[in-house]
């Protein structure tokens, strides 16, 4: 392609399409909007919240979004869950069961009994209502992120974990070998926490809210399941390194026998035609 004009100079350089232009400055006001929308919640949640609560809901948004790193999962969608998780804990215990009365969110004799879960609840309800989010992934981890549950999906998951293990944590058990395990075998760590949890509440005599112990059956029973799995796989992988050692020493004793075949033919030949 001629890059000079007819007098020797050369032609400018041609202009970017006017539509590439356009998509690149939606994007960049796509990218701002979204930032001035974090923005906005969190200095939301920086009126509404206790220093320590708001503290411990940068903690979780953090480390929900390293966890989501590590396991492949939406940055936005995991920074909006962390965030969110404890917006409805501005509000104390009895006025956070008054409030879930009040717009109609159904609460079990179970949770009742163990009104610390509740938050959890009120929280999906004001982020969908108060804060527009829409996405039933992020309200979900959020509603379930107090107990767990069975089946979680993976922001269920990054979620309750990085509730028990963000930074500002200093008094759960086990919990330099928590955070390593989050970011080595996730459903391993969530098993771990439940079942730390649990054991806790057993040894304190607390009332442990029914959802609780059926999302820790479930894991259990699927850690079994895990193991099992793994054992066999092992197994499997011994047994056929040892049917491939045996097919190698067989292929290995025709090629000595072959070989001494030839060695015995060449003495015969060398002692009859010296």
């Amino acid at each position: 392609m001629n890059t000079e004009s007819t007098n020797g100079t050369p032609n400018p350089k041609p202009k970017k399409s006017g539509k590439k232009s356009i998509k690149n400055i939606l994007k960049q006001a796509a990218y701002e909007a979204e930032n001035q929308e974090f923005i906005r919640i969190r200095g939301h949640l920086k009126e509404k919240l206790n220093p320590m609560r708001y503290e411990h809901t940068l903690g979780v948004s953090f480390t929900c979004i390293s966890l989501a790193m590590r396991y492949g999962y939406d940055l936005n969608k995991a920074e909006l869950a962390g965030l969110l998780h404890d917006c409805a804990k501005r509000y104390d215990e009895s006025e956070i069961i008054k409030k879930c009365r009040n717009k109609g969110i159904e609460l079990t004799e179970n949770e009742l009994n163990a009104p610390a879960t509740i938050h959890a609840k009120l929280g999906a309800w004001m982020a969908e209502n108060k804060y527009g989010i829409t996405d039933p992934e992020i309200l979900q981890a959020i509603a379930c992120h107090t107990t767990g549950k069975p089946a979680m999906g993976l922001l269920d998951k990054i979620l309750y974990v990085a509730d028990y293990i963000e930074p500002r944590r200093n008094r759960a058990p086990l919990l330099t070998e928590m955070r390593r395990l989050a970011f080595t075998d996730l459903d391993e760590a969530l098993y771990q926490i439940m079942k730390g949890i649990l054991e806790y509440l057993n040894e304190s005599g607390a009332y442990i809210d029914e959802m609780t112990r059926i999302a820790y059956e479930y894991y259990d029973a699927a850690r079994a399941c895990r193991l099992e799995e793994a054992a066999s796989a092992e197994t499997l992988g011994e047994l056929k390194e040892e049917i491939q050692q045996y097919d190698t020493g067989k292929q290995n004793g025709k090629n000595r026998r072959k070989s001494t075949g030839r060695q015995k033919r060449r003495r015969y030949q060398n002692h009859r035609y010296p």
